[in-house]
């Protein structure tokens, strides 16, 4: 271990009898360059104007570098040498706290600590304040992560199935704020296991933005899907038509409800939500009839106009019957993302108005890339043995191979 001979002047000295402010930092920073000048001297086997036959190397001035500490902030004279190859062990280890401190700062911005919030902490940590700006720039790390996981390859396994959605953020853009669509797609995989496929953000959730969306993921290999799960949006469903030929089209039956519902007098809604519940609960397509007519001959002439969008939603509701009944509860709606959206919302609250697409992307995806992780690596959602048994039974498909499905869980 070196050692090293350490002289203070007289101004430090008298500071630190007097007890006067940033007088630990004097003497601080007095103790650390003259750790640096010792740095470089043994580096170089030579003392400054020294002259021995050891000697490595040169010096080559000073740079002056600021060091945030408990005690304040700290500038520092770093030595140069000719060969650039001096490091000083001291900023070495700096560094390496840095580096935790970024990544906490990094974590507090994903779980939606606003940047305020953030400065006021770092200062009270740190003894220095962090800018709004330095934040956001901090922020910027997370870019290449989830870039990598918006961008990664869909072709290992088939996703028979989607859940799609959407949600209205506002974004800064053309010096006013605008409202954006959010579009969040997310499947499940042969195994079983729920993923996020992607997060984009459009300016409306029209066909043409839905279409980019699908046309993404088809680009990055998304294959076998059979069936779509979403609400009754025009442009979403004109896009799911073009893009996913031959799939199946499930309307959210809670979407559905709330549209039947709001048609309905106050006075029946309670009565007609319980029988709607039962319908679409049912466990056969006979059965539904049975309740279908119920329902008519005792809501047609108190409820006529819920009733007809109800009959015009009715057969897109019940495309989960065609599935086998473990899988259904799960795909009837889009409740599934509920949760993700409350997330999401909740971080949304926080920031209220995001400055630009960039940094939207940044923080929803950073927090969907972790919930996805979560998903991926937690209990499977669906057992799909009796999708698979019954695709093939039908002829329609082959169930994937074992080590298929060992790959994606």
């Amino acid at each position: 271990m070196a050692h090293y001979q350490i002289t203070l002047d007289a101004q430090t000295i008298q500071a630190l009898v007097e007890q006067k402010d940033q007088a630990l930092a004097q003497l601080l920073q007095q103790v650390l360059n003259q750790v640096l000048d010792a740095e470089v001297a043994e580096y170089l086997q030579a003392d400054r104007y020294e002259r021995t036959e050891g000697r490595q190397g040169y010096r080559n001035g000073y740079r002056s570098r600021q060091l945030t500490t408990r005690v304040g902030t700290l500038t520092l004279d770093v030595p140069r040498t000719r060969d650039g190859e001096f490091s000083p062990a001291l900023f070495d280890r700096y560094q390496r706290h840095e580096k935790a401190l970024v990544l906490t700062l990094m974590e507090m911005v994903v779980n939606g600590v606003s940047t305020r919030k953030i400065r006021r902490v770092t200062e009270e940590l740190c003894g220095t304040e962090f800018s709004k700006s330095t934040v956001s720039e901090l922020a910027k790390g997370l870019d290449a992560a989830v870039k990598q996981w918006r961008t990664r390859s869909l072709a290992e396994t088939p996703y028979p199935f989607l859940i799609v959605d959407a949600l209205v953020l506002k974004i800064r853009e053309h010096g006013a704020v605008r409202p954006r669509s959010g579009c969040v797609v997310t499947g499940i995989n042969a195994a079983g296991y729920r993923e996020i496929l992607g997060f984009w953000i459009g300016d409306s959730e029209s066909q043409q933005t839905w279409s980019t969306v699908f046309t993404d993921l088809k680009d990055r290999g998304l294959t076998g899907v059979d069936l779509v799960v979403s609400d009754d949006h025009r442009g979403l469903r004109k896009a799911i038509d073009q893009h996913f030929q031959g799939a199946r089209w499930q309307r959210c039956q809670t979407h559905l409800t709330r549209n039947v519902l709001d048609a309905a007098p106050k006075s029946v809604q309670k009565e007609l939500h319980g029988r709607l519940r039962s319908l679409f609960e049912a466990p056969d397509r006979a059965t539904v009839d049975t309740l279908w007519k119920k329902i008519v001959q005792d809501f047609e002439e108190r409820a006529g106009r819920a009733l007809t969008r109800l009959e015009e939603g009715l057969e897109d509701a019940l495309a989960v019957l065609q599935l086998p009944e473990p899988l259904r509860i799960r795909l009837r709606t889009t409740n599934g993302v509920e949760r993700l959206n409350a997330e999401i919302r909740r971080r949304e609250r926080v920031i209220r108005i995001f400055p630009n697409r960039d940094s939207a992307i940044r923080l929803l995806g950073a927090l969907l890339l972790e919930q996805h992780e979560a998903w991926t690596t937690g209990p499977r959602y669906l057992n799909l043995e009796s999708y698979w048994q019954a695709k093939r039974s039908a002829g329609a498909a082959e169930e994937p191979s074992q080590s298929e499905a060992t790959s994606v869980a």
